[in-house]
């Protein structure tokens, strides 16, 4: 079954996880006992294997309200406790964001929940999330279904406040929302956001299923789309086929989904939901099947996508299906064509995400040391046979090899002076890098933004301010990201020179890139030019709509800054260590060999011993090829080498 799949294809990404921390843990140690090792590489390895135990698949479900998205939750996951897990009825159930994962490092399962009235403050959710004071928590008791969906019911709970305070919070537009007031009372949800925790075998297994309100919700809460959403590794977009696409769904597709298009790391998955409305027994099977095929392409000319990617599903049909073990009603509700896009799609390209960005640095280290170690091997074995060919020949043909031997080394440190001067330009460049990344510049641009959007008096005045922020920001990302392919030039012309000079073919620099970083903006651009547009921002009071603006969006731009800075600082580290690694090498080995040519010129006996040496030496090389060798293949593995035959899942009955 395709549930089973995706749970076969979960566990393998658990064990490919374990399989490249403990490849890490091994390189760890075998670069201490090869005495290749320092503080800063020892401190890069362990931050690696960390992030590698905090990595989480995400999936976010996006839907206006009423169209089934938590029943969609609760069938693809939820189906084993034979019940409907979380709240799902028809209406608006959904008010509050909501997480559900498992929290490794507590090892509780728990309700959190953020009181709506901190949206009062100026404070980030993210920044919520690391002081467990602020929220509510409950602790949640698994031992029973029945008890588990009873306790997720409070993360629905409302309260009516008056107009002005929901106001003040960002909840309430006079336009949309004059017809709820009653008494100068409005309903609003209990909770700003929730996180549920509980150990699920998808959960343990590291899934992060991220459940979102409607769309005033998302406008009102940009922290939502600015980092939430764009840190899924797939966004479900889920339409009603009672509804069709209305113009809310467009507007929730335009601004919130469609984004994310650009950026290759995110799966986006558009589900038409409720196809059982359209079943109709006074039809026959094709005529109900070309129905529903209508309105998939219906759909996907409306969002400007293959009609192939929307996914006609009955979330309803295919949890009562599971939980009765129809099978005929589960093919009929096509909720396996979803989940199967989930394991044979989603998470293989996790696994390459995952691989770009710590696989890949690790790999790159690995792949340094093996090329080094490489090196190293072929310099000894040149050494030997040149020794070996050395027996019983005259002192002069040492004396000449001495002589030779000693020119080399003067032409080398020549080229290692010219090293150094051009290593000192790369330094320069990079340092402009640097100070154009600074966060003391960025930080001085907040502070005049905000001084700027606090004395204005008019809506124009607050639109304007942001505008020119993003405008500042957009020029300096392009001013780094032009200084970055010059010193990318800068570092290809210096390995390029010293692989000629030398030789060498493998020694490869790693390019820095700030291209992310660039889309990051571009999106961050754009949800701004959202909120500055948006109805909701001028109706809205002026001090909230700074505080919004700045908690979120404004934010998110300096985090963006300052990861880039940290990143370009890393890269500029490690740019020239493969070329100084090799100078260093080659420098002991000339000093080596000429060493041992000036004791074999002294006397004969010390060529033999020399020989032997360099023999012990040419198998403990070999062998430490071999292990590097065998880092890279476990870091190189596909995903479905780790996937086995798993037994059904366990049914979880009510105790």
């Amino acid at each position: 079954m395709a549930t089973e799949r995706f749970t076969d294809q979960m566990q393998a990404y658990g064990r490919w996880k374990t399989q490249v921390m403990e490849a890490i843990l091994r390189y760890q140690h075998w670069l201490e006992q090869n005495k290749m090792t320092d503080a800063e590489l020892e401190l890069r390895l362990i931050e690696l294997i960390e992030q590698m135990r905090s990595d989480r698949l995400t999936i976010a479900f996006v839907a206006e309200f009423a169209r089934g998205k938590t029943e969609l939750i609760n069938a693809i996951f939820f189906s084993e406790y034979d019940r409907r897990l979380l709240p799902s009825e028809a209406g608006r159930t959904t008010m509050c964001p909501t997480e559900l994962l498992y929290d490794t490092a507590s090892n509780q399962s728990y309700i959190r929940l953020l009181p709506i009235e901190t949206r009062l403050e100026d404070t980030s959710i993210a920044e919520l999330k690391k002081h467990p004071i602020n929220w509510t928590s409950m602790t949640l008791d698994t031992s029973s279904s029945e008890k588990m969906a009873e306790a997720f019911r409070e993360v629905v709970r409302t309260k009516k406040v008056p107009v002005e305070k929901a106001q003040r919070m960002g909840l309430y537009e006079p336009e949309r929302d004059a017809r709820q007031v009653t008494d100068g009372l409005i309903e609003i949800p209990l909770w700003r956001h929730a996180i549920i925790s509980f150990p699920h075998p998808l959960l343990k297994e590291g899934l992060t299923i991220l459940d979102t309100p409607g769309l005033n919700a998302l406008g009102s809460e940009p922290e939502l789309t600015i980092n939430m959403l764009p840190n899924a590794q797939a966004v479900v977009f889920i339409l009603a086929a009672d509804t069709g696409v209305t113009k809310s769904d467009m507007e929730m597709w335009s601004h919130h989904v469609k984004a994310l298009n650009h950026d290759t790391r995110h799966a986006r998955l558009v589900v038409l939901n409720k196809i059982d409305t359209l079943w109709d027994e006074l039809k026959d099977e094709a005529t109900v099947n070309n129905t529903i095929k209508a309105q998939c392409s219906s759909a996907a000319k409306m969002l400007e996508i293959d009609p192939r990617t929307v996914f006609p599903v009955s979330a309803q049909k295919g949890l009562l299906a599971k939980i009765r073990h129809d099978q005929a009603l589960l093919v009929k509700s096509n909720i396996l064509s979803l989940e199967t896009i989930l394991s044979t799609d989603i998470l293989p390209k996790k696994q390459e995400i995952v691989r770009d960005s710590v696989v890949n640095e690790i790999g790159g280290m690995v792949k340094e040391s093996r090329d080094l170690i490489a090196s190293r091997l072929a310099d000894t074995s040149k050494q030997l046979k040149e020794l070996m060919n050395l027996s019983g020949k005259n002192e002069d043909v040492i004396t000449h090899l001495l002589k030779k031997t000693r020119q080399e080394q003067v032409i080398y440190h020549k080229s290692v002076e010219a090293f150094q001067a051009n290593r000192k330009l790369f330094n320069d460049h990079h340092h402009l890098l640097l100070n154009t990344l600074s966060l003391g510049e960025m930080d001085s641009l907040m502070s005049a933004t905000r001084k700027e959007m606090s004395d204005t008096w008019t809506t124009v005045g607050l639109k304007n301010s942001m505008k020119q922020f993003f405008e500042v920001i957009a020029n300096t990302i392009k001013q780094a990201s032009d200084q970055t392919d010059k010193i990318n030039q800068l570092v290809l012309a210096l390995y390029r020179k010293f692989n000629e000079e030398h030789g060498n073919t493998d020694v490869k620099p790693k390019i820095f890139s700030i291209n992310k970083y660039k889309r990051d903006m571009e999106r961050l651009l754009h949800e701004a030019e959202a909120y500055r547009n948006s109805p909701v921002t001028t109706m809205t009071e002026q001090s909230f709509v700074i505080k919004k603006f700045f908690i979120s969006m404004v934010s998110h731009a300096r985090n963006t800054f300052f990861n880039a800075h940290q990143d370009s600082e890393n890269w500029g580290k490690a740019a020239m260590a493969p070329l100084v690694a090799r100078i260093k090498e080659h420098k002991e080995q000339m000093e080596k060999r000429l060493e041992s040519l000036r004791k074999i010129n002294e006397s004969r006996d010390t060529l033999q011993a020399r020989i032997r040496e360099l023999q012990r030496s040419t198998e403990q090389l070999e062998q430490q090829l071999a292990q590097l060798n065998g880092f890279l293949d476990i870091l190189n593995r596909s995903l479905d080498s780790f996937v086995t035959p798993s037994a059904n899942v366990s049914r979880i009955s009510a105790a």
